[in-house]
């Protein structure tokens, strides 16, 4: 029971906190951070704290919230097609995406190429 109340208190601590940053965020131009703390009673080092603690929870919710990654499907002659550039043969599946053409063999690793794919996602 007692580990309830403390999740439900972490919980409505760091709600506090993020109506705090979101408060400091939002203040006047030209007021510094450390200008808001005093108006609000905390240390600079205090308000850095929570913010971390605040961005911490939401990257948590973040990652549980997101889809385990899945294996999609790939017709097996797709896999084995060979694509003869000059005079080596590679191996592997072409991926044509917004004029870029990315090479993944068996060896390319999933970070790499998810890393690889956010980038042309976003590219022009």
């Amino acid at each position: 029971m007692s580990s309830e109340t403390s999740v439900v208190a972490e919980q409505c601590r760091l709600r506090e906190w993020a109506a705090q940053i979101r408060d400091c965020q939002s203040r006047p131009a030209g007021m510094s951070i450390v200008s808001w703390c005093a108006c609000h009673g905390i240390t600079k080092a205090n308000y850095y704290y929570r913010l971390r603690r605040v961005r911490k929870a939401c990257l948590e919710a973040v990652r549980a919230e997101m889809p385990a990654q899945q294996m999609v499907p790939v017709q097996p002659e797709l896999l084995q097609h060979q694509e003869q550039i000059g005079r080596n043969l590679r191996p592997g599946l072409d991926i044509s995406i917004k004029g870029f053409s990315i090479h993944v063999a068996e060896s390319t690793s999933m970070s790499l190429l998810a890393d690889v794919l956010k980038v042309v996602r976003h590219a022009e």
